[in-house]
């Protein structure tokens, strides 16, 4: 296979999006800590959204992203507290995927903290080729042609075969 097709994980982001700034928030700060060892940056509202009660510059969540061996050791724990299996609408048409953890307490590492209660969390995962620096990189800036991008079914094989993930059909998924 050539070695520039190959599939490898960029990055894992978890976030933990609480909708308001206060006593949630700083919990979800806690556990992001505690699950990556390295502090969480917020994330901030763009928009004025009356009905919701948000309004530009409000912190409204936190994330944290992980790279490299870190990332790929902490998705095979978190896929551990999914039983390894995904819904194939998990995946998007660029090659990505996310899942949620409904409580932290499935993460095979993490105890009950009792500061921060029962909340769960978002993962994203995002996959690259080699060459895909050339969409982020300072000087002639390219996008990624369509021969080179992951398609969905590319990220699904790379899935079962490499992280040895279930991918359930539309018929078997919850």
């Amino acid at each position: 296979m050539n070695k520039m097709k190959e599939i490898e994980v960029e990055k894992l982001t978890m976030n933990i999006g609480t909708g308001k700034p206060g006593p949630e928030l700083e919990k979800a700060k806690i556990l992001l800590n505690k699950l990556t060892g390295l502090k969480p940056s917020e994330t901030i509202t763009k928009k004025r959204i009356p009905t919701w009660g948000l309004r530009p510059n409000l912190v409204i969540g936190c994330k944290a992203t992980l790279r490299g061996e870190k990332a790929n050791q902490m998705l095979t724990i978190l896929l551990a507290a999914k039983d390894k299996s995904l819904a194939a609408r998990s995946f998007d048409n660029y090659g990505n995927f996310s899942f949620g953890i409904k409580e932290y307490l499935d993460v095979s590492t993490l105890n009950y903290i009792p500061e921060v209660g029962i909340i769960g969390f978002e993962v994203a995962v995002t996959l690259q080729r080699k060459g895909f620096r050339i969409k982020r990189r300072g000087l002639k800036k390219r996008s990624i042609p369509q021969r080179h991008a992951i398609s969905k079914q590319e990220a699904i094989d790379f899935a079962k075969k490499q992280l040895g993930i279930n991918v359930l059909e539309k018929e078997e998924e919850e």
